[in-house]
């Protein structure tokens, strides 16, 4: 069996410090009195470019800083090639001078990505900056970019050697990345955990307005509570499967359809909205075969909907992208659909018999659901 260790830590104003921990391997990952080259999301960079150079000066880091543009429609094979000519021309020492990528799940899987294949491997740090970096994309050990129409079809299995969550990062980001970033989440309340689910249900919107930084007590122990809660879910599924030699992942629930649906709409829908989605229809299937009551699907739709989700887009009325979206979800399950499903609220069974009749019944549902939701938020 490969071995592989990473580390995931929860911090807290990381560019803020004065002097770095004293903690032996964070100050070697970051790199005290050494050099290091930091790839950086052109947007973050804008924001905090002063204070990462301030910090970088303060803690006698010899720093190459390189903005690059990352959002998913430039998810591509020419973003990874710039950041392996940024490599090449910085002279990576790929034993002792890992690459540190700050920025949302976009640009860690660039970086981690071309950090895999740059000398057959060479080590990473994320730093992410997003919700959904923090969430999901910063504590697992895929990555990957798109190609042609597919959603992430190039990638590896490379962890980072350090991930640094701050979620102080969250407190300039737009209200819709923190909502695309509560969809992961809320994946996450629904196949595993009814606790986190009354917990976004009763907070989640407050959290989601204060941007996760505790304004108040209250809201301060909610948002470490969701943040820590969904972090430990996900790698409590992750860690034992983290090469995906067992293809049912819970941790899949609303990626069968959502892949298709957010190439499809690209740059409309983000990938978490995409997701949620994903997870309206497959509770309304739930819901249809009678493993979810018309009550727990209110309250999932209701609280999909006070997260600032989109339960809806019209690209599931388009004819055969559900059947196309299955049918390669199968290719990549080894010929069968393994889909998870909802049971009740926090618990979940895959099954492999879902037809096609069965996804239109679910978006005929799921239209009226949704109208319902908008019709009940418009007043």
């Amino acid at each position: 069996m490969k071995q592989v260790e990473y580390k995931v830590r929860l911090v807290d104003n990381l560019f803020d410090t004065v002097d770095l921990p004293i903690d032996s391997d964070l100050k070697e990952c970051l790199g005290v009195g050494a050099r290091r080259l930091i790839v950086i999301d052109d947007t973050v960079e804008r924001i905090y470019g002063e204070q990462l150079r301030s910090f970088c000066l303060r803690n006698d880091i010899a720093a190459k800083i390189v903005p690059v543009a990352a959002n998913e429609t430039v998810k591509r094979w020419d973003s990874v090639v710039d950041v392996l000519d940024a490599m090449d021309e910085f002279g990576i020492d790929r034993r002792r001078e890992p690459v540190i990528a700050v920025g949302g799940g976009v640009l860690t899987d660039v970086v981690g990505f071309a950090a895999s294949i740059f000398r057959r491997g060479t080590p990473y740090i994320r730093v992410p900056t997003t919700l959904i970096g923090l969430v999901d994309a910063g504590v697992g050990v895929k990555t990957g970019i798109n190609y042609q129409l597919g959603k992430n079809r190039l990638g590896t299995y490379a962890p980072a050697t350090m991930t640094l969550l701050d979620r102080m990062f969250l407190r300039t980001l737009p209200d819709r990345h923190i909502s695309n970033g509560l969809a992961e989440i809320l994946k996450m309340a629904l196949i595993k955990s009814e606790e986190l689910f009354v917990l976004l249900e009763s907070s989640g919107r407050d959290v989601r307005l204060d941007q996760f930084q505790g304004s108040t007590p209250n809201l301060d122990e909610a948002a470490r509570s969701i943040i820590a809660d969904s972090i430990h879910l996900m790698l409590e599924e992750l860690q034992p499967n983290l090469w995906e030699a067992d293809l049912e992942r819970c941790v899949d629930y609303g990626h069968t359809f959502s892949p298709t649906i957010e190439m499809h709409t690209l740059p409309a829908l983000l990938h978490g909205e995409a997701v949620c989605i994903d997870m309206a229809l497959t509770t309304a299937i739930a819901l249809l075969r009678g493993y979810v009551t018309p009550s727990e699907a209110d309250r999932i739709y209701a609280v999909m909907a006070t997260l600032g989700l989109p339960l809806w887009n019209d690209v599931l009325t388009q004819p055969g992208i559900l059947e196309q979206a299955l049918a390669e979800t199968v290719r990549h399950r080894d010929g069968r659909q393994r889909l998870p499903l909802p049971v009740g609220i926090g618990r979940h069974r895959f099954v492999n018999d879902v037809t096609a009749g069965e996804l239109q019944a679910g978006v005929h549902h799921l239209q009226t659901a949704a109208r319902g939701i908008a019709a009940v938020a418009a007043g």
